[in-house]
């Protein structure tokens, strides 16, 4: 009898347990920090700003009183701070050095990269009319980029370097960090010692409408096509609480994207609008027309810059791009 009772009591308490209300569901994310860096490649993120795109499908997502806070910071170093820090939701920067804070902040912070924001070429351009290759460079030469060695720009060079020499930091020695806006100027006026530029859209497009300049090498050459150049990447904790929030993102950049390929001209008039820039219309919308460039989500080429930074100890091990992407990015495909 004492056993019957004890498995009626074990009966009753799996029913009740079976009938009790389940905890409800913690709700998502009301708050999105983003921090937006300058220039052309941040279009996709402009035109959903501006058109409360993430908004609109974070609310078809069931959360309709999210609230989207746009930063800004320059730099990678500031970005990672804010980030780790907890006051900042979504991070941007170069591919090249996202993968170095994903390697960096592994089993701590634990980074995730959230989406590319596209594909765009960097060219390497110079004012010394002997330079015709990077094999010309010689030590009366200065290279001026955003950030010598761990940059976009730089890692690039050195994957060039790798294939041209067989010596990756063969042209370390000429670099120099300066801002893109400073090493314009410094270079279509000939002072400062800067004699070459690797740089993006619109700066690229400035400097040969000049005549004075010339293009040494385009990386979509370097790294053999098309390649993701910016991302934007959060924590994996952010990304893993909130799915929602981060497919709403997603969804936003790629009605941004869609809009920007079917409306140039408006895209263009929206960024010198929202940014300020004193830079003309058609210059921009020829920018956004360029085939070379790409507004997409779908990452290109990373598995290039991953390969690379791990071959010269720069990342501790290879990773796949599914590996350093959210899962809600694997279904677009990539490379």
């Amino acid at each position: 009898m004492r056993r019957r009772a004890l498995i009626l009591s074990a009966g009753a308490l799996a029913a009740a347990v079976a009938l009790a209300p389940l905890p409800p569901a913690k709700a998502e994310t009301a708050q999105l920090r983003i921090a937006q860096q300058f220039g052309i490649a941040y279009l996709p993120l402009i035109v959903a700003k501006e058109q409360g795109l993430i908004e609109k499908h974070a609310k078809a997502a069931g959360n309709p009183d999210l609230k989207v806070e746009w930063l800004r910071i320059s730099g990678a170093a500031g970005m990672n701070d804010a980030l780790i820090s907890g006051g900042l939701d979504f991070a941007t920067a170069g591919v090249a050095p996202a993968i170095l804070t994903w390697d960096k902040t592994r089993g701590k912070t634990d980074i995730t990269l959230i989406a590319a924001l596209g594909s765009m070429p960097n060219v390497l351009t110079t004012n010394n009319p002997k330079v015709k290759t990077i094999a010309d460079f010689t030590e009366a030469d200065r290279i001026a980029l955003p950030s010598v060695k761990v940059g976009f720009q730089p890692i690039v060079l050195q994957i060039a370097a790798d294939k041209q020499f067989g010596q990756y930091d063969k042209l370390d020695a000429l670099t120099v960090s300066m801002p893109h806006p400073d090493a314009t100027s410094a270079l279509l006026s000939g002072t400062g010692g800067i004699t070459a530029h690797f740089t993006s859209p619109p700066f690229v497009q400035q400097q040969l409408a000049s005549g004075k300049v010339t293009a040494v090498l385009n990386s979509y050459d370097v790294l053999g096509g098309p390649h993701t150049f910016n991302v934007v990447y959060g924590t994996k904790k952010f990304a893993t609480e909130n799915p929602k929030t981060i497919d709403a993102f997603v969804a936003a950049l790629d009605e941004a994207n869609a809009w920007i390929k079917a409306n140039p001209a408006a895209a263009a008039k929206l960024y010198i609008a929202a940014e300020n820039s004193k830079l003309s219309p058609e210059l921009v919308e020829g920018i956004i027309r360029d085939p070379q460039i790409n507004f997409t989500t779908q990452p290109e080429r990373v598995d290039v810059f991953t390969e690379f930074e791990a071959k010269i100890g720069l990342i501790k091990s290879k990773p796949g791009w599914k590996e350093l992407f959210q899962p809600g990015l694997h279904g677009k495909g990539g490379s």
